[in-house]
């Protein structure tokens, strides 16, 4: 009989956990692998059960497998989202028990002390976890023990359950690697004749700590509850939602701004707890005959200020239609960015905010990735000298780090009558007769050889500045290699 006080692990492997993942949104006939590049080399990352049935396996090189197995279908590896789905997999399993932990890349690893008797027992919990990962696609091998070390073992290799309180007599015919020992420890562990665990069990422990170090016989007496491990579950993530259920619907603006606010405080409050801020800002409102309508509030900044963020629902919420009465809203941050605290002084010289509000405003309108500004990019080419990026999501610069002024106007080079290296003394631009006052220069710019522009075909250009006695300032160029004057820009 089971004790209730006895602790129980459930070690799930999935050793096709990312080639499974794939199939179930795109199911595949035949051999399939993921590949991943490794060494400069494109390897067999995870394959199916097909495609180990045709002697391929994981780390062989996709040409190879391709020779051995031509029909082989495969696709690249997403490291990111597979640990994505091993989380999810994570909240799926806290169904069985609270303890949920990860287990490198492909497993999970479960404390089910005195719950297996709500699903019937520890067999039963199993068989419900097999037939629904079975239902889900997935291929998993399970293991029950006493420790986690010994679950793992069993997981990998024996898929069994090892009764309360006898972990070696279940352990002894494991080989050594189910100890989750490197694999030179492992070699020199099998030419010593110490192939299995019950070997290992025997051995003098003098010696052998001697010559491997602590950390043999410490995976064997955690595998057989001699030394403590623990199972560290991962917490869920903080959800940045609030709800508020009304006793007597609302419909004037006043009031819904007024129940935005309270909600607004309860959440900055959390975000400020967790040093957060939040990008996008959805408030749902239910009105009695259970029909919602949203508003969204997408800002230029992080923020968690419920000041500042409450006059920007104003307009999306004038909006609204309210019906016979609106008698729930709920207000959910969507987006947050880390947010860390800063340090206030008694000098207040950064900058409000008021920009980023401003942005804010405008953006509601016409779209936040519709207001933009100029950055400096890193080129000397004065076509590439600066980008264009949404301003609600950079950051503005000091300036342009160049030793020499650049025109505020750009454009494109406009060809001007003139000879020699020297700035032409009168000349004709835009249908107007100009005369040189002052020339300063040159300045040589090279193009860019690993880039590929036809305008800076023609070689190195000399850069000039213009003052010109009818009041206007220009920038001039002269191409050596290809004798001509162009006109390129205008200072303000």
């Amino acid at each position: 009989m089971f004790d209730g006080s006895q602790r129980r692990v459930v070690s799930l492997w999935f050793p096709r956990l990312a080639s499974d993942r794939v199939l179930r949104g795109c199911p595949l006939e035949g051999p399939f692998a993921l590949t991943l590049k490794q060494s400069n080399a494109n390897r067999l990352y995870c394959l199916n059960a097909e495609a180990a049935h045709q002697g391929l396996h994981q780390g062989m090189s996709h040409s190879d497998a391709r020779a051995f197995c031509p029909d082989l279908q495969t696709a690249p590896a997403d490291l990111l989202q597979d640990q994505r789905f091993l989380q999810i997999l994570r909240r799926w399993a806290t169904r069985y028990c609270p303890w949920v932990g990860l287990e490198g890349r492909d497993g999970l690893m479960l404390d089910i002390s005195g719950s297996a008797h709500l699903f019937g027992g520890e067999e039963g919990m199993l068989n419900d976890m097999r037939r629904r990962l079975m239902r889900a696609g997935l291929s998993a091998q399970v293991g029950l023990a006493d420790t986690r070390g010994a679950a793992w073992a069993l997981a990998h290799h024996g898929e069994g359950v090892a009764p309360p309180g006898e972990m070696l007599p279940a352990l002894q015919s494991l080989p050594v690697a189910a100890l989750r020992l490197g694999e030179q420890t492992t070699t020199a562990l099998a030419r010593l004749g110490l192939r299995q665990i019950g070997d290992l069990a025997i051995a003098p422990r003098a010696p052998l700590t001697r010559r491997f170090g602590s950390d043999v016989m410490m995976r064997l007496d955690q595998a057989l509850g001699r030394h403590p491990e623990e199972i560290t579950p991962l917490a869920d993530p903080p959800h940045y939602g609030v709800r508020m259920t009304l006793p007597e619907p609302i419909g004037i603006v006043s009031d819904v701004m007024a129940g935005a606010q309270r909600l607004l405080t309860r959440l900055c409050a959390t975000l400020t707890t967790q040093e957060m801020g939040a990008r996008v800002f959805e408030i749902t409102l239910r009105r009695v005959d259970r029909d919602t309508q949203t508003v969204e509030l997408r800002l230029a900044r992080p923020l968690r200020d419920p000041q500042r963020i409450l006059p920007l629902f104003e307009r999306g919420l004038a909006g609204v239609d309210a019906g016979f009465g609106i008698d729930q809203l709920r207000l959910e941050a969507t987006q947050v960015e880390p947010l860390p605290a800063r340090q206030i002084t008694h000098v207040s010289t950064r900058d409000k905010g008021q920009l980023d509000d401003l942005i804010t405003r405008i953006g509601t309108r016409i779209g936040l990735e519709n207001i933009q500004r100029f950055l400096p990019a890193d080129s000397h080419i004065p076509e590439r000298s600066f980008i264009v990026a949404p301003a609600a999501y950079s950051d503005p610069a000091s300036g342009w780090a160049s030793a020499n002024p650049r025109p505020l106007c750009l454009i494109p080079p406009e060809p001007i009558a003139g000879t020699g290296p020297q700035p032409p003394e009168r000349f004709r631009w835009r249908r107007m007769s100009l005369t040189t006052g002052r020339a300063t220069g040159p300045e040589r710019i090279a193009p860019e050889w690993w880039l590929e522009d036809d305008n800076w075909r023609s070689g190195l250009r000399d850069y000039w500045r213009i003052e010109t006695l009818e009041g206007r300032r220009l920038w001039l160029f002269y191409t050596p290699q290809n004798p001509g004057w162009f006109v390129q820009g205008e200072f303000a």
